[in-house]
């Protein structure tokens, strides 16, 4: 299970693990919104998450707080992309750059790259919001799931590294 800020790298991450440990990556994203940004209904969202995560194994990448739990109880590692939040700010910014007008690779057809002041704010105030709440829920984890967190590039590059020359 790898979450993190928007920005942080998830789903590049998520692929490069998937390649390394021969994995399937479920992007939530792609799951989630429908065609315009639409997003898909509380109760359906919830089926869909469990079907997901009900499958023996996988990399899923993503956030979606009301669902966490059902991933929780089938991850046997959870993955805390622990950027700063210039750094995922900085990124979001690049992407909307490269991808503007255009679907990227992670998301579903319909959800073209665009500006948006909400998702800026969110991004804006992810680690001061959310941070907290998720080191609490990872530390209740800690005997049953291994956690790993990681604050930078470097840290996930040398994990991927050391993770591939074991494989």
């Amino acid at each position: 299970m790898v979450i993190g800020c928007c920005g942080s790298g998830k789903s590049t991450f998520s692929k490069k693990l998937g390649k390394i440990l021969g994995l399937k990556v479920i992007h939530l994203d792609q799951h989630y919104w429908q065609a315009n940004w639409v997003e898909t209904e509380k109760l359906k969202w919830e089926k869909i998450v469990k079907q997901l995560a009900s499958q023996p194994e996988w990399i899923i990448d993503g956030n979606y707080g009301s669902t966490m739990d059902i991933r929780i109880k089938r991850a046997d590692t959870i993955i805390y992309l622990d950027h700063s939040t210039i750094n995922c700010l900085w990124r979001i910014t690049k992407r909307i750059i490269k991808y503007k007008g255009q679907v990227r690779p992670d998301m579903p057809a319909g959800c073209e790259e665009r500006f948006d002041l909400e998702f800026y704010h969110y991004v804006l105030t992810f680690n001061l919001i959310r941070r907290k709440g998720l080191l609490a829920l990872f530390n209740k984890q800690k005997n049953d799931k291994k956690i790993l967190k990681f604050k930078n590039d470097h840290e996930t590059e040398n994990y991927l590294k050391k993770l591939s020359a074991k494989n």
